[in-house]
């Protein structure tokens, strides 16, 4: 009889263990949903780069990380320049939640063209963008353009994630450094040097708007 005890004791002592188990774990699953699921309200922009009107934003992300650059020849015979080769970066949700990575890649929609990159952390859907319109930082700091981007190109995940999928335009605004060194390539023989510029942006993803 004793030992009957025992074993019941140990079942119901078990019993709140594993419920709290399976709470944290659906707490686990849903916060990549709960990331996503933002408030998003876009800024007023200059002229130029507005996303157009059929269009509604549905996800911010705080950009944080390189534009880097590598001194290349420029257009005049024997000068050179720094050119942008890739953004390094990562996107976050207001709480710190890793939203995006963002960097350069082939887009294979249009034959592996290069274009800016993001894709989710979460489901791994990709999309591919290009500039179609930029101004200078309205702040006059120095830092990198403010830039409106269409999507060219859009992938799924492995195991069917499309977070991104429906992405139409991406706009990078509210820059903050970025720009290249005013100095390290200026002659040929510094032709080679890479230089890692510290930035910081908010992107703003847009899509079809549902009442289209």
């Amino acid at each position: 009889m004793k030992n009957c005890n025992t074993k019941e004791q140990q079942t119901v002592r078990r019993i709140p263990f594993i419920g709290l188990t399976a709470l944290g774990m659906a707490f686990m699953f849903a916060l990549p949903q709960a990331a996503h699921a933002q408030g998003v309200t876009p800024p007023p922009v200059p002229a130029g780069i507005e996303v157009p009107a059929q269009n509604e934003a549905f996800l911010l992300g705080r950009g944080v990380g390189t534009q880097n650059y590598v001194c290349q020849p420029a257009d005049s015979l024997g000068r050179v320049a720094w050119t942008l080769f890739t953004p390094q970066a990562t996107l976050f949700t207001d709480q710190g939640d890793q939203l995006t990575s963002h960097f350069n890649s082939p887009n294979p929609v249009e034959h592996s063209t290069v274009r800016a990159t993001w894709r989710d952390s979460a489901d791994t859907s990709t999309v591919w963008a290009r500039a179609i319109a930029s101004v200078a930082d309205p702040n006059a700091s120095g830092a990198i353009a403010w830039v409106l981007l269409q999507v060219v190109g859009t992938e799924v995940g492995p195991t069917g994630g499309n977070t991104l999928s429906g992405t139409t335009f991406i706009q990078r605004l509210n820059t903050v450094g970025g720009s290249a060194p005013a100095t390290g390539c200026n002659i040929p023989t510094d032709m080679g040097r890479k230089a890692f510029v510290p930035y910081t942006a908010d992107y703003f993803f847009y899509k079809a708007s549902s009442s289209n």
